[in-house]
């Protein structure tokens, strides 16, 4: 079974930029596509960014236009590139297949301030 290590959150003002990572074990997760996920406080997971194996991408329409997702097959990494950031996007943000058939992972908490 994949396993998903997510990384790069933080603390960041808003208007800033954050860089987040998901490393997974295994050759098999190129053939998924992948999605980036978030969890406010209260609230239920959404999916946020998704990229097909072909490269497709698609956004949900809260972060469309300041989110970026991609993946480098080579290294079992898919990225989430985060700007223009607003207080409502913090969040647990997790990764996994879309639809999440795969193992959670714990997540990488981004916190943003006004």
């Amino acid at each position: 079974q994949v396993q998903l290590v997510e990384s790069g959150g933080g603390l960041v003002q808003a208007g800033g930029s954050l860089r987040l990572s998901c490393a997974a074990s295994g050759s098999i997760f190129r053939i998924y596509s992948m999605g980036w996920y978030r969890q406010a406080p209260g609230k239920q997971r959404e999916l946020v960014a998704t990229i097909t194996s072909a490269l497709f991408t698609k956004y949900a329409d809260s972060v469309k236009g300041r989110f970026t997702i991609s993946r480098d097959n080579a290294l079992n990494t898919v990225y989430l590139q985060m700007n223009s950031l607003k207080p409502e996007d913090t969040a647990v943000y997790y990764c996994n297949a879309d639809p999440g058939v795969l193992n959670w992972g714990k997540g990488t908490l981004v916190t943003v301030s006004s």
